[in-house]
Formats: structure tokens, sequence, C-alpha cells
């Protein structure tokens, strides 16, 4: 196994930015769950196509890079995991990210297109209900990173 200074090996790097990029998405997912969406709910009809396109120009901006980060680093953990890490969590981890990933794409990014095209006071609402199988999805990947750091430091 090559090591990439400070002893690392490529997959223990690609353990660490995934485990970065998961960890930020998980204290995002649940700000986004316990205030920004609820705020979202807030807003009123008439301000919603204002707000939902500032919302996803300055979303995009934060979750990109974390975003990217988290999935290349998944792709090569995938391929090659620590030794020390059980088999099959990388696979769960995979897992879980394309529900994060499938729930952005077909629940959230279409309700957030709503609220620009055609504004209702029901779309804020949806969002929060809808957004809870990306929480409890990057929740648990979090889980799955720290168990997966745990066994390559035991």
């Amino acid at each position: 196994m090559v090591n990439y200074g400070y002893g690392l090996s490529m997959s223990e790097i690609a353990l660490l930015a995934n485990t970065a990029g998961t960890l930020f998405m998980v204290g995002l997912i649940w700000f986004v769950q316990r205030v920004h969406y609820p705020l979202l709910a807030q807003v009123d009809v008439k301000d919603q196509k204002s707000v939902g396109h500032e919302h996803q120009r300055r979303t995009s901006q934060v979750v990109g890079l974390p975003m990217a980060v988290e999935g290349v680093s998944t792709l090569v953990l995938l391929v090659s995991r620590p030794d020390q890490v059980t088999w099959f969590l990388p696979w769960v981890g995979a897992f879980l990210l394309a529900i994060s990933l499938g729930s952005t794409v077909f629940l959230s990014v279409p309700l957030h297109e709503r609220m620009t095209s055609k504004p209702s006071s029901q779309i804020g609402k949806k969002l929060v209900a809808t957004n809870w199988p990306r929480t409890i999805s990057w929740t648990f990947r979090g889980v799955i990173c720290l168990v997966m750091c745990a066994q390559t430091i035991s």
C-alpha cells in the first residue's frame, strides 16, 4: 500500500475526505431541516419566486464542493477501502448517499423549481416533510463514516 504524507494511504485519505464532506452535509442538512425549510414555509407566496431563485443560487455555492468531495471519495472507497474497514461499510455509505442524492433530485429540486415557477403556500411545508429522507440518510452516513474512521485507528 502506497503512503501519501503522514503515513496515510490513498484509501485512508479518501476516507478522511469522505468523512469531512459527509459531516459537513450532516450539519447542513439538519440546519436546513430545522431552520431553513421551516422559514421557507413562512415566505409569502408573492415573494417565493425571488426567494426561491436566491436560495438555489446560494445553496449551490455552499454544497457544490462538499458534495463533489463526498461523491468522488465514496467511489474511491468502493474501489479501495482501508484494510481495517469492514468490507460492506463503504457500500452501505454509498447506498445512503444514493438515497440522499435521489431525494435531492426527485423531491427537493422539483419543489424548489415549483417555488420559482408556480408559487404556493404548500411548497415550504412539502419541503420540510420531504426533506426527512435526506436528513436521515445523511445522518446515518455520518455514523458509518465515523465507524470506518474508528476502525482505522483501532
